[in-house]
């Protein structure tokens, strides 16, 4: 079951033709069955929010927001096999202030998994970075004409209209997941920690091809999932399909390293402009009595 037409893959959890109950009640009270800080859908307006939780590219779904990794806090105990030995005991903390050395914000940690010894005293802790992808073009105009009418609208071609939603891996990667490694894994590398990063197969697909190391080794994990449609009950559920081990900063090179393009190419616009330059006249304007 596919919709190619429609560029809404799941609204507030749901594929946009699935009309069961569940579905219906998430929609009408705006629901998020991902875990989210509160039961309801807060993305981009606590009052009006955008409940969009995937988008249709090439036919299969592309996680646009984060919260949607939370399905079942399988990566939690994904990053808790990398962070932490077997059988140590830890929960985990959303949302954690970082600073730098100068005291100033290197942003919120998504979560904070900590381990705990049996008088519940923190003795390690690894951080999980969650990277969904940025979309390029307007999302807000295909929700909102949907969710006026579902039932109606579950097969809506949208293809004609303008600002088609689409992912934009190169700017959630340039953008988001560079800085993300370079400042909040930096500090966690300099202090000796451990980092994970959960993302879609789609985004990671996009990423240079990262050295792979043994898990032992790893100083940050990079775990892939996709949304797989249980045709059973008309619901995409979140699969880990990956697991790629890498050295920080090896990885960390090859995120924020830009292939360069021809020479020949750069040293032409160069040309076109210095040519442009030495036949037009420049546009001087005399002063009158400078002094």
């Amino acid at each position: 079951m596919q919709i190619k037409l429609h560029p809404l893959a799941e609204v507030f959890g749901y594929p946009v033709n699935n009309q069961s109950a569940k579905a219906i009640s998430a929609r009408k009270n705006q629901l998020c069955p991902y875990n989210n800080n509160v039961p309801n859908c807060t993305k981009d307006k606590a009052k009006n929010p955008l409940g969009v939780c995937s988008v249709f590219h090439a036919g299969a779904p592309a996680i646009t927001c984060p919260v949607r990794f939370r399905e079942d806090w399988l990566i939690t105990s994904d990053a808790a096999s990398f962070f932490f030995d077997e059988g140590v005991s830890w929960s985990s903390l959303t949302e954690v202030r970082l600073t730098d050395g100068y005291g100033k914000s290197a942003g919120n940690i998504d979560v904070v998994l900590v381990a705990y010894d049996a008088n519940e005293k923190i003795i390690d802790f690894g951080a999980l970075e969650v990277q969904a992808v940025y979309i390029s073009g307007n999302v807000r105009e295909p929700f909102e004409h949907f969710m006026a009418a579902p039932a109606k609208r579950q097969e809506m071609d949208w293809r004609a209209q303008p600002n088609y939603p689409r992912p934009d891996y190169l700017s959630s990667s340039r953008k988001r997941l560079a800085p993300q490694l370079m400042f909040k894994g930096g500090i966690m590398n300099e202090w000796g920690k451990k980092s994970a990063v959960a993302l879609s197969k789609a985004f990671f697909d996009t990423l240079p091809t990262l050295e792979r190391v043994a898990k032992k080794d790893a100083a940050v994990a990079w775990f892939v999932y996709d949304l797989v449609l249980n045709e059973a009950l008309q619901k995409y559920e979140l699969t880990k399909v990956d697991e790629v081990f890498t050295q920080f900063n090896e990885a960390l090179l090859k995120i924020t390293t830009t292939k360069a393009g021809p020479l020949s190419q750069f040293m032409d616009q160069l040309q076109n402009k210095l040519d442009e330059r030495l036949v037009t006249a420049p546009h001087n304007k005399l002063i009158d009595k400078p002094f």
